[in-house]
């Protein structure tokens, strides 16, 4: 359309800046760059169009790390009217990620303060609520991780506590159970594993205080008491695989390490546990990611061993310990697993890693400690 549009004779006006978002659509930016300069230069043009072309250049200059000319657009654009907080939040939070990428900290946080803010007056409007609960959330955590990779960890700290406490005003009890696990994490990746633990007890507390209602208050302590293992076993040494039966290596591949048999014998390298069954579907569909995962890293020293039991059926038939071992062996031959899998006579394991549901993922570091353990499957635990 923006071919057919640019084919056009006596081009002016208005016609530059449908041109132009045309282009913007497109992700053709050094089209959009060029054609909206020629709408902000045209006569007599309506003010709304006027601004959101000037917030189409404020983000694709700051995309392009030209910073001095991003903070032109935004500034006039702030300056003139309409302001749409939309609009607003999407150039701030473009700006953020740029100056977050040069290590300009400083910029970083206070264009994320201001797209954060932007986000939560968002929120007011926001149709369907969900949007503007997930553009709370980004805002938030990209302002924590800005202030977290810049070193400041207080105002990383009042970052996760402010999310907490908007997240009980808007009544989302998972961004509230969000908020408070990601500062027990950042605690206990920080050093301070005592003072985590501590706020962690705190943190039932709080919800009570924080929430008006108190199904929304339960449903945040239910999530958080799910992570107390967890949260016990971040930072420490891992527990040795107990009560395994059989260790199953691939042939014909590399597998967990010349003959090992213990997560002792692998350290130096490291290690993810991935907790699963046969009867899991989020389970098996993880194994194409981990498969990749260990196609490209094992030559880095990185081991995966899938963790599983004892469940006594296969296919939901029941069978006994000797069958299911080798209907395991077969299974591992016909999904093509590359990777070890390790089987325990009982949910000894399970327990002693918190995996009372699957998929648990655990990533131990060269060292044998525990830097990475949750349940479930979601994009944040793949990333």
């Amino acid at each position: 359309h923006a071919a057919v549009l640019t084919a056009r004779a006596e081009l002016a006006g208005e016609d530059f800046y449908y041109l132009g978002m045309l282009h913007w659509l497109a992700e053709n930016f050094d089209g959009a760059d060029e054609i909206l300069r020629k709408f902000l230069a045209s006569e007599n043009a309506a003010v709304e169009k006027l601004q959101t072309a000037r917030s189409a250049l404020t983000v694709v200059a700051a995309r392009r790390k030209n910073f001095d000319e991003a903070e032109k657009f935004l500034n006039d654009y702030l300056r003139a009217e309409p302001v749409n907080l939309r609009e607003r939040a999407k150039m701030e939070n473009e700006l953020a990620g740029s100056y977050r990428a040069a290590k300009n900290y400083a910029k970083a946080a206070a264009h994320g303060e201001e797209a954060y803010r932007a986000a939560k007056a968002l929120l007011r409007d926001a149709n369907p609520r969900a949007r503007g609960l997930a553009e709370i959330l980004d805002a938030a955590v990209t302002l924590f991780e800005i202030y977290e990779e810049s070193g400041d960890r207080k105002n990383a700290e009042a970052a996760l506590d402010n999310l907490r406490q908007t997240a009980a005003f808007v009544d989302s009890s998972p961004i509230y159970y969000y908020a408070i696990d990601r500062k027990i994490r950042f605690l206990i990746e920080t050093g301070r594993k005592r003072d985590a633990l501590a706020f962690y007890k705190t943190s039932f507390g709080l919800a009570a205080k924080d929430f008006p209602s108190k199904p929304l208050a339960d449903d945040a302590v239910r999530r958080l008491k799910r992570r107390e293992k967890h949260y016990e076993l971040l930072g420490e040494t891992a527990p040795e695989l107990a009560n395994t039966d059989h260790w199953l290596a691939s042939a014909g591949t590399s597998s967990a390490g010349s003959g090992a048999r213990s997560l002792r014998d692998l350290r130096g390298k490291v290690v993810l546990l991935d907790f699963w069954a046969t009867w899991c579907g989020p389970c098996l569909a993880a194994f194409p990611k981990l498969t990749e995962w260990h196609e490209m890293y094992q030559k880095d020293g990185f081991v995966i061993l899938g963790v599983t039991r004892y469940y006594g059926e296969a296919q939901g038939v029941k069978v006994n310990e000797a069958e299911e071992a080798e209907f395991l062996a077969r299974f591992k031959q016909s999904q093509r697993v590359p990777y070890d899998f390790v089987l325990g006579k009982d949910a000894l394991n399970n327990h002693n890693y918190g995996a009372n549901a699957i998929p648990t993922a655990v990533l131990i570091d060269r060292r044998g400690v525990i830097r990475y353990i949750d349940s479930g499957t979601s994009a944040g635990r793949e990333e």
